[in-house]
């Protein structure tokens, strides 16, 4: 049961992440001011789901890593905490700025700055958990090939 909670959380993490910066891309790219003032907002709110989601991913995770000497279990607890201290340190203040900056219609060069560090920190973000459901997937691999 824990495994699929694991499981889910951390898709849904990725998911929401991946939702994130194609919204800001796009509303960049195509959209109005308006439109990206919706967007960091709706990224902002998002926010709720999102750090609940990855909290509960790396949680479980450690609970169920504990004790385990494989090296995806290493890779994926390393990753994990770029993901989180990147979350917490970049991208969560990012969105809390963006969102107050877009919502003042404050489109200046602080705001394409910071707007450039998120995509990144976001960028990096999908990476980090696309590499973790790629290990996680060898690993119950593993673990059902001894079961047998």
């Amino acid at each position: 049961m824990l495994t699929k909670l694991h499981a889910a959380a951390g898709i849904l993490g990725l998911m929401i992440i991946a939702g994130f910066w194609s919204a800001t891309a796009l509303s960049e790219l195509i959209g109005t001011p308006a439109q990206i003032t919706t967007v960091k907002t709706a990224i902002l709110y998002g926010m709720v789901l999102l750090v609940p989601a990855l909290a509960t991913a790396g949680i479980i995770g450690a609970r169920l890593g504990r004790g385990m000497k494989l090296p995806q279990v290493t890779a994926k607890t390393s990753r994990t905490r770029i993901i989180a201290a990147n979350g917490l340190l970049v991208l969560l203040p990012s969105a809390a700025f963006l969102a107050l900056r877009a919502q003042a219609a404050l489109f200046d060069t602080a705001f394409y700055a910071v707007q450039g560090l998120e995509l990144l920190a976001g960028a990096a973000n999908i990476t980090l958990l696309s590499l973790n459901l790629r290990d996680g997937l060898r690993i119950r691999a593993r673990m059902r090939a001894a079961r047998r």
